[in-house]
């Protein structure tokens, strides 16, 4: 399974009934889950809806999670007000009975005033719930997308860590066959530093001296930190193959890799090592910015 990283964009619409909707979710580095919602007034029932869904698809990260509206879900119908209808009738009758005259036909009754209202029908609960399933529904969609997103730019930086990796791996190999490791160069440089010292006649005892160089020999083997780099190369190319988020693990893993590399330098007795070690330094850290944006 590929990384897949923690920033993303997706966005998704619909459309019923005369309401427009948009659901856009943006999507940022995070210690772990945190979603914030912006729903328009009457929607309010959609957040448990959108921390379930997206919980489904994301593990980690800071969400922005905002729907907005248009248009409306009303519908107008023409209704006749019985009340007012029955009093015109009436008067018309009064009319006819003092002053002749023919009956009022249907187009002119509908054209007198207050006989006809405009009404708003309001929505059964059956039909609010079916509205809100199509608005969850854009929303299942755009979680998809952005889980699409957040992959692939998961891919992108799994090919930038794969390659820093490399570069990690050949340093250390490099550290490991630097011809200043070798016993013969390490015994070389001890034995000068041992004579400059005996030449300064400051008396020193040279059984003594000999022992101190065989410790600070001992002390500056690098071959535990060698070891521990190559297992952390090991568990670092096995993180990016697990099926299962990493980002929190390969974080801790660059730290570790951090620490071996400051430990190297600090050992190191020539400058080919330090050397090494310095631009093994370097390349964790820019690891460790890519690392950091891994879910």
């Amino acid at each position: 399974m590929a990384l897949s990283s923690m920033t993303g964009f997706a966005q998704s619409s619909g459309e019923k009934d005369g309401l427009h909707w948009q659901w856009e979710i943006k999507s940022v580095n995070g210690k772990a889950l945190d979603l914030r919602c912006r729903l328009p007034t009457g929607f309010e029932a959609l957040e448990a809806i959108a921390r379930s869904t997206l919980a489904q698809h994301i593990k980690r990260g800071n969400l922005q999670v905002t729907l907005s509206t248009s248009g409306s879900v009303s519908r107008e119908a023409v209704v006749v007000n019985e009340a007012v209808l029955e009093q015109v009738l009436a008067i018309a009758e009064k009319l006819r009975d003092r002053i002749g005259g023919v009956p009022l036909s249907a187009v002119d009754l509908m054209g007198l005033r207050g006989v006809l209202d405009v009404v708003q029908s309001t929505q059964t609960e059956a039909e609010m719930a079916a509205r809100l399933a199509d608005i969850a529904g854009s929303l299942e969609k755009a979680a998809v997308a952005l889980d699409a997103a957040r992959r692939a730019e998961g891919a992108r930086l799994s090919t930038i860590i794969s390659a820093q990796l490399e570069k990690i791996e050949g340093l250390v190999i490099a550290a490991r066959d630097c011809p200043a490791r070798s016993v013969d160069a390490v015994k070389q440089r001890l034995q000068e530093q041992i004579v400059r010292l005996l030449d300064t006649g400051a008396g020193f005892d040279k059984d003594r001296l000999h022992q101190e160089a065989v410790l600070i020999a001992t002390r500056a083997d690098i071959q535990e930190e060698l070891d521990r780099l190559f297992a952390h190369l090991e568990a670092a190319r096995a993180l990016m193959a697990s099926p299962e988020p990493a980002g929190r693990k390969f974080d801790f893993l660059a730290q570790e890799f951090n620490r071996e590399a400051n430990t190297l330098c600090s050992k190191a007795l020539d400058k080919t090592l330090t050397a090494i070690g310095l631009e093994l330094k370097t390349v964790i850290d820019q690891m460790r910015e890519q690392v950091q944006n891994i879910e």
